[in-house]
């Protein structure tokens, strides 16, 4: 069960990279090509919205029907194990949500970027005109 945690930690790690990389500043022609590579990798990167989502329901199908230790018959470590499983899921929909946040920063700021560029070349045509 932690693969998929540890893969998605990878992945928000890497997304995490790649939306710092893009919002440096550097010159033109390196993150033209910058962005040209990262939009070639989005279509692809695109699996960890629904695998998150995935996630994000398997963490409340297990939060549903969870044991919970409302008793007093529960002993000290019973309770300790029912919240750490609590925080782990809290800390699992933090990742989640984190992945699918920034796998869309990435897109909109790809985007934005190829947007300026179609800007650019519009007005160096009205100038040569």
């Amino acid at each position: 069960m932690a693969l998929q945690w540890l893969i998605l930690t990878y992945v928000v790690a890497a997304e995490a990279a790649l939306a710092l990389l893009l919002t440096l500043p550097s010159p033109k022609l390196l993150k033209s090509r910058l962005v040209s590579l990262v939009s070639l990798i989005l279509q692809p990167a695109l699996f960890i919205v629904p695998f998150a989502g995935f996630q994000l329901l398997d963490i409340y199908w297990k939060n549903e029907h969870r044991l919970s230790c409302n008793s007093e018959v529960c002993t000290a470590a019973e309770r300790d194990r029912y919240e750490k499983s609590v925080y782990k899921a809290q800390r699992n929909v933090i990742l989640c949500t984190t992945a699918c946040l920034l796998y869309w920063c990435i897109h909109r700021i790809c985007k934005y970027h190829k947007e300026i560029e179609n800007l650019e070349e519009v007005e160096k045509r009205y100038k040569n005109e």
